[in-house]
């Protein structure tokens, strides 16, 4: 049972589950209500059943990018948390390398099958998204900025791999989703490489708090922030054009507000716990902007 609850842990499963709800509202609150009568005639169709194991696809590619991460950070992890720590504590390094493979396995052949019902695109990007798991692991993470990129990348391709699996007309969303996922997880992994900094230093990782210190760090993410609410703002402005008032009051008050107030917070964090609890809010920002698709139901 230790075991069980160890390797849920390695796979951080709140953050599959993340991804499933994420998925799953951007198929049901958006691509369906917006299919045409004819689609489900056509002879390549993004059905439920394509949908669910694009989702799992997706989970089991993720849930072994964790496990591969904390396989090649044990060093690492030593220093920045110790008591969270799983590989080689709990779970021997040659089960996590092989916990690894047979979920990737499992997912590449997933994401083939659904490809052969939808489009090629997915099984092509999945086998990058999971080559740049790898990579980034064994080396982007500990490079200047590009670690950030290919993470947030990827947070991004949860969204835009539903859209080229359905190929419809629901691409003007798929871009907002996608960009404010690209944008908040790149602000969130500047912060979290600041709260690791102490670790990091230690094994030579050239990460931006690193390499450009904490101020510049702070502006960088400063800067994303400033970009991600005037964004924002300029789409509720277009909203409110369309009489979608319910949606803009929502993305205001549970989006926008809370990124202003981490705006400030980041501003004058100063230790590891301040900037913890800065990059858990944004966790929350992020919860709260992919649950607006439920209110974009009422009118896609």
């Amino acid at each position: 049972m230790k075991l069980i609850f160890a390797f849920f842990r390695l796979i951080r499963w709140p953050n599959l589950v993340f991804i499933a709800l994420t998925q799953s509202l951007f198929y049901y609150c958006i691509i369906v209500p917006s299919l045409p009568l004819s689609y489900a005639t056509q002879p390549y169709h993004f059905t439920p059943l394509s949908f669910f194991l694009l989702m799992l696809a997706s989970v089991f590619i993720a849930a072994a990018g964790y496990i591969i991460n904390d396989y090649f950070d044990i060093n690492i992890d030593q220093v920045n948390k110790p008591d969270k720590m799983i590989v080689e504590k709990i779970i021997k390094r040659r089960w996590a390398i092989l916990f690894h493979w047979i979920i990737t396995t499992l997912g590449l052949l997933i994401s083939l099958y659904v490809s052969f019902k939808t489009s090629f695109i997915v099984i092509i990007a999945n086998v990058l998204c999971t080559l740049l798991l790898w990579f980034y692991s064994t080396t982007f993470k500990k490079k200047l900025l590009s670690g950030n990129i290919i993470i947030s990348m990827l947070t991004a391709w949860t969204v835009l791999v539903l859209y080229f699996a359905a190929m419809n007309r629901i691409f003007k969303f798929a871009v907002l989703y996608a960009g404010f996922a690209f944008i908040i997880s790149l602000i969130r992994e500047v912060v979290k490489d600041i709260e690791d900094m102490e670790g990091d230093a230690k094994y030579n990782c050239k990460t931006m708090p690193i390499v450009w210190g904490v101020p510049s760090s702070k502006v960088f993410a400063g800067v994303w922030l400033v970009v991600l609410i005037g964004v924002l703002f300029i789409i509720l402005f277009y909203a409110l054009q369309l009489g979608w008032w319910l949606i803009t009051l929502y993305c205001f008050l549970m989006v926008i507000l809370p990124l202003i107030w981490i705006l400030r917070k980041l501003y004058v964090a100063q230790n590891t716990p301040q900037y913890h609890r800065v990059s858990s809010i944004i966790k929350l920002v992020m919860l709260s902007g992919i649950l607006s698709m439920l209110l974009f139901k009422l009118y896609v």
